[in-house]
């Protein structure tokens, strides 16, 4: 993208940040969460029938300092398009609704631009295409009064199994964790893969859920994304199925909620081990094939509980993740990231402070193999990754009214990519979320 093209987009911005501040109705600008209000009643009155609308738009910005061969500037952004359809309103369809979401990104990512050599995106909303995806296209139904939820369609991963909220702007701490760690085949949004899942909610606070994903290398190929991320079609050489398994529990303590998971994943289309070959030796040293693995898996541990103030209002949420992936076969086999978010800054209901700290570990055994690796290719070497990437970042939400959020923030990166010859970076960022 070039000078120009960023001008126009960050044009755009202003101009619709514009429209929020001072061109949204008045009986609307602080209190509606649509940047347009409600259609002169038409969006309730479709609600009340069963069809719900979710539009929005969000851009991070990125500025490195330090860091990287070069400081640059990056936007990268996303536009969201979805409906929900209760069909029990719609077409007396009991316990039965239907979501659709398309989704489109655009920009450029700051890391890669800027030779940082960081394992997470410093703006979690870029990757996957850059393009149209068709982000969710599934039924839902629930049996036995809602003890029993079935879903099946087009689905991303993240979006019901290890879900986690996504208000930090490096993806270390947005999203579900897995994906950030083998997001070869743990797709989360806005790629979605043909899927099913059924959740049984044991109690009122306790659930389980089983799930089966298509593990496709498609989904994940840009160049595939851009001719065909937004269609519904069913493409060939799919490997077989990622299986994840999630125990729940969403309590209250003093009536402030809380949500804590566990949960495992098993995928048996398998991988490359990252060490070995066929003979199983070492694959540096002998040559040969890279020995096939005929599973790969992992476990996740989630924590997340509101310790003051009001009920999923203002007050302090604490939270803490960890994930831990196979070493066989995964370049990142472990992640944990905990912090905590206020809302109610100043008095203002709407307004929040941000803080967390995380680490990425790339794997020891790939390690290992670029040490040997380099004893054969002293002309060529590779950089070792076998170490933690820490990412440290504060944001602050500004919210001028109910639709808009900005949240300008710093992140701290050590170590980038899991190794000390990549320079630490620092990065000024600017993340935004408008819901029309």
């Amino acid at each position: 993208m070039d000078l120009e093209q960023y001008k126009s987009r960050l044009a755009s911005c202003a101009l619709l940040t514009m429209i929020g501040l001072g061109f949204a109705p008045a009986g609307h600008a602080s209190d509606s969460p649509y940047l347009f209000g409600d259609w002169n009643g038409k969006r309730t009155q479709l609600a009340q029938k069963g069809v719900r609308f979710d539009f929005g738009y969000g851009f991070e910005v990125a500025h490195n300092f330090t860091g990287g061969s070069r400081s640059l500037t990056r936007y990268t952004d996303q536009w969201k398009f979805g409906a929900n359809l209760d069909l029990d309103k719609l077409w007396g369809w009991s316990g039965a609704e239907f979501d659709i979401y398309v989704t489109d990104r655009n920009g450029r990512n700051l890391g890669a631009d800027a030779n940082i050599g960081n394992n997470q995106l410093i703006q979690e909303v870029y990757g996957r295409g850059q393009t149209w995806h068709l982000t969710m296209f599934a039924l839902k139904q629930k049996f036995f009064g809602g003890k029993l939820e079935w879903r099946f369609g087009r689905l991303p991963v993240g979006n019901d199994i290890a879900g986690f909220s996504c208000q930090f702007q490096n993806l270390t701490f947005c999203g579900a964790p897995p994906g950030n760690i083998v997001g070869d085949y743990w797709v989360n949004w806005p790629t979605s893969q043909w899927a099913t899942w059924l959740k049984l909610n044991t109690t009122d606070t306790t659930y389980v859920q089983l799930g089966a994903y298509q593990i496709n290398p498609k989904y994940i190929d840009d160049i595939w994304a851009q001719r065909n991320g937004w269609k519904l079609n069913l493409p060939d050489g799919t490997t077989g199925t990622l299986i994840p398994l999630e125990f729940g529990w969403t309590p209250s303590f003093g009536n402030l909620p809380g949500s804590y998971k566990i949960g495992g994943w098993y995928n048996n289309a398998g991988g490359k081990d990252l060490y070995l070959n066929t003979d199983r030796e070492p694959l540096a040293l002998a040559g040969g094939t890279a020995l096939e693995r005929g599973a790969r898996y992992g476990a996740y541990l989630q924590m997340m509980q509101q310790v003051n103030g009001d009920a999923d209002s203002t007050g302090t949420t604490v939270f803490f993740n960890i994930t831990q992936a196979d070493r066989y076969t995964s370049a990142t086999d472990r992640q944990i990231a905990m912090g905590f978010e206020h809302k109610g800054m100043f008095g203002r209901e709407r307004d929040a402070l941000g803080f967390a700290v995380g680490a990425t570990h790339a794997n020891g055994r790939l390690g290992n193999y670029q040490r040997q690796f380099n004893m054969f290719n002293p002309a060529n070497p590779v950089k070792v990754l076998d170490g933690y990437e820490y990412v440290g970042e504060l944001f602050y939400n500004w919210s001028p009214n109910a639709s808009i959020d900005l949240r300008p923030n710093l992140q701290y990166i050590v170590h980038p990519g899991g190794t000390n010859e990549n320079r630490n970076a620092f990065v000024l960022g600017l993340k935004t979320n408008i819901s029309f």
